[in-house]
């Protein structure tokens, strides 16, 4: 790497200067339509300061969604290499609630705040200061930084990613806020809508209508029979909650107490543990259901809410488990938090998660990222990188 290279990048900002930055582009990504933005300045932004250290970028455009983009980072050539990759959006917020301003980094308590100090923009100026400490040394494999579109509303940044078989590397890591302690596992998330669609008619005489309502009673009792019987089945100790959890949410049906209920629809929760395959849960789901709405006359819909992110599990003795382990001096752990592992891990990654901050900060007003996370996680990133890059 040239004297040219390696000058430009030490120009680079400090870890304060470019999570100010980060914190400043605002990238909110949701189902609603008010509240969504274009990540494209972050990634944008992401590449400035990678491509003066030697990274070849690609920006890859998220098909069918405008305004949406991967960014995949790549410094030095080989076959395998080191990912680590992070998501470049954030959740909504409530201002009312923040006692300053979501999107100007504050310091006080010895913590840095900001919409997506946590979760996960902070991860991105660690991982480039950890880098910069190899620009101009010889690579065996490469290191591949990835950012990633929409992972708090539908993951399909990481869907489309998967799709296209990129990036190609053989370890990565995801900086999700794990308190810097390796994670090997996590629940799957499913969210799904039954309906029900009878016939309406008065109430006095119920021979005029069919009860959509009914139908969804005797549904409920199915579902949580499905329930008993995969908590019987399922159980993993590593996990708080060792069984897989399904949720009744939310309900709505009918329009009067004096009409019979032509429609009932069910919002419902299912997080299957590692070993669940969603398509067959779902299939399970309908083989209980829809004799039961055939048998009363019914018309039935069963669809997922959204896509859902299934399950993921690295072995407790893969390498990758055992180097985060050595490095951070804490065993892996299972969380209860979905992320986007499962589609790094379909592209034949070794994958782990493992970053700074803490998921209860997630999501929440005045999220922060304390100050005393920061040198441990470069220490360990730069450890990664030793280890997977250039021994």
């Amino acid at each position: 790497m040239s004297d040219q290279t390696f000058s430009a990048a030490a120009r680079i900002p400090g870890i304060r200067d470019m999570l100010t930055r980060l914190i400043a582009l605002p990238s909110i990504s949701s189902a609603t339509p008010a509240w969504d933005h274009s990540n494209e300045p972050v990634v944008r932004q992401l590449a400035e300061w990678l491509e003066p250290m030697g990274f070849v970028t690609e920006i890859m455009p998220v098909p069918g969604m405008p305004g949406k983009f991967n960014l995949i980072a790549t410094l030095g050539s080989g076959s395998g290499g080191l990912v680590l990759s992070g998501h470049t959006d954030t959740v909504p917020y409530d201002d009312k609630r923040w006692k300053s301003d979501p999107f100007t980094l504050t310091e006080r308590d010895d913590r840095w705040y900001g919409l997506g100090t946590c979760d996960m923009k902070g991860f991105f100026p660690l991982v480039i200061e950890a880098a910069r400490a190899i620009v101009g040394q010889n690579l065996k494999q490469p290191l591949i930084i990835l950012a990633t579109a929409d992972e708090e509303s539908s993951m399909n940044g990481a869907r489309a990613l998967a799709e296209a078989g990129r990036p190609k590397a053989r370890y990565a890591v995801i900086g999700e806020p794990t308190g810097l302690k390796p994670v090997r596992m996590h629940k799957g998330i499913m969210m799904e809508r039954l309906i029900f669609e009878g016939q309406s008619g008065h109430s006095s005489d119920p021979s005029l209508g069919n009860n959509a309502l009914e139908g969804m009673h005797e549904a409920m009792g199915e579902l949580l029979a499905l329930r008993k019987g995969w908590q019987t089945q399922y159980h993993n100790a590593n996990f708080k909650v060792q069984v897989p959890t399904l949720n009744l949410g939310c309900i709505h049906g009918g329009d009067n107490p004096n009409r019979i209920c032509a429609r009932c629809e069910l919002h419902f929760d299912l997080r299957p543990l590692p070993g669940m395959k969603m398509n067959e849960l779902r299939q399970m789901i309908l083989d209980r259901i829809q004799p039961l709405a055939t048998t009363r006359g019914l018309k039935l819909s069963f669809e997922p809410l959204f896509d859902g992110v299934p399950p993921f599990e690295t072995a407790a003795d893969a390498d990758l488990v055992s180097v985060c382990e050595r490095l951070t001096g804490h065993s892996a752990e299972a969380v209860a938090f979905a992320t986007e592992a499962p589609w790094l891990q379909a592209l034949g990654l070794e994958t782990l998660v493992m970053g700074p901050g803490s998921i209860d900060q997630a999501h929440q007003p005045d999220e922060f990222l304390a100050l005393s996370q920061l040198n441990p996680a470069v220490k360990i990133l730069q450890g990664l990188i030793r280890h997977y890059c250039l021994e």
